[in-house]
Formats: C-alpha cells, structure tokens, sequence
C-alpha cells in the first residue's frame, strides 16, 4: 500500500528529531557526572581564584580562635572548619561523621563548629543555634557540645523540631531551666551567629555542611559536603602529610 503523500513529511523528521534529543540528553549526563566527579576530588584550594579573583574564597575564612567551638586538641595539627545549620538533614549524617573523625584521629584532628542557619529553608534554626549559644554561657564548651548533639540526635530535619524542646534539652544536659529560658529570651549570641555566618560567605560557602580543613602548613582543603567517613579521610591525609 502505498503511503500518503502528506505523511512522509511528518515521518521523516522524527528519526532525526529522536536522534537530536538523545544526544542532547547523553550530553547533559556527561556534564553532570564530570561536574559530580570533580566536586569530589580533595585540592589544595590555596590561591586557585584564578578564574573570578572577587569570588569568595576559603583563604578568606576567619583564623580558629578561642571563640571558637573546638572539639578535641585545640593544638591539633589539622583542623576541620565546618559550617552547619541544625536543621539540615545532611548536617545530621555529617555531624555523626566528624564525631567518627574525631574519634579515630585523635590528637591530630580538631573539629571546629560554626553556624550557617539557613532560615529561607529552616526558619527554627537560627533559635537553635541561639539556644546552643546559651547553653555555651551557661556550661562552657562541653555544654555546647552536648546541646548541638541533641539537637541532632531529636530532630526530625527539615524544620521539623518542635522549639518547645529547647528548654527541655537545656534540662536534659543539667543546664539551669531557669537561667536558660532567660537567656533564650534576650538575643543572646546573635552577634556570633551572625558573624559565622558573614565567614561563611566570605569563604565561599553556598549551603551546609560546608568544610575547610587546615593543617600548619597553611594550606586548605574543602570537604563538599556531607562526605562519608572514608571520603572525609582521604582529604584529612592529604592534609596530614
């Protein structure tokens, strides 16, 4: 039977047109699988501005300090500079990873914790991270530590605690409810959230977690990320060496 004259037109595009279409996709998953693999591989990242020298820069980020929440040697010769929203389902995971790091390199690895809220995601963080900031003037460092590792280990993520429980959790870690609630109340610690924050985006951070990890030589690594144990070992030692 022979075909119409007005349906060859049609058929004879589709073939290429299909063709057009694959390739386009093929090429998009290269780009992307490239642009994964690269994200993924530990660098030096001292001095590599080369491209946009007004970009953000981990060289730019703020030296560790005793205002700082340091876990570990604070002497330690490598130091991981993370930033962190408490509501980030991905800071959770890493969180229980750099407990991992920290307990497997001992004394030569410091964890060093900063805020990075995100309220356009997370809207309850920041009065999270305000309340670990109270529980640091109420108990010191450990009571930080202690605060945020409950926060984490209670939270659903995503916005999803109830800020009734940070009175609870004060309790729950032998703070003075009273002392707390108080605290709580005024803008107690704003100042230095917001101030890890402005360090953040002068290092080049662009959401959570996001690491630099520094060694006495000077050099920076980043971790993208929340990297799996063995993938964050790699970059620790490169910088150990």
């Amino acid at each position: 039977m022979t075909e119409p004259e007005n349906e060859k037109p049609k058929r004879d595009y589709v073939l290429p047109v299909s063709i057009l279409i694959a390739a386009l996709l093929v090429a998009v998953a290269l780009v992307y699988n490239a642009g994964k693999k690269a994200e993924n591989q530990p660098a030096n990242l001292a001095g590599s501005a080369q491209n946009n020298p007004n970009a953000p820069m981990p060289e730019s980020i703020k030296p560790v300090s005793v205002a700082d929440h340091i876990l570990g040697n604070p002497d330690a010769p490598v130091k991981v500079i993370e930033f962190s929203d408490l509501e980030c389902p991905f800071c959770k995971s890493f969180h229980a990873t750099m407990h991992q790091v920290v307990r497997t390199y001992g004394d030569k690895v410091a964890w060093v914790y900063r805020h990075l809220p995100l309220p356009q995601l997370h809207p309850k963080a920041p009065k999270e991270a305000q309340a670990a900031e109270c529980a640091t003037k109420l108990g010191g460092n450990d009571k930080f530590w202690a605060y945020v590792d409950k926060i984490f280990e209670i939270t659903p993520s995503n916005n999803g605690l109830d800020l009734a429980l940070l009175p609870k959790i004060a309790t729950d870690i032998s703070l003075d409810l009273e002392q707390f609630n108080s605290c709580l109340a005024s803008d107690y610690g704003q100042d230095k959230i917001q101030n890890d924050m402005n360090d953040a985006a002068n290092s080049g951070a662009r959401g959570t977690p996001y690491s630099i990890v520094l060694n006495n030589k000077g050099q920076k690594f980043i971790i993208p990320g929340a990297l799996p144990f063995d993938e964050v070992g790699v970059i620790i030692n490169a910088a150990l060496k």
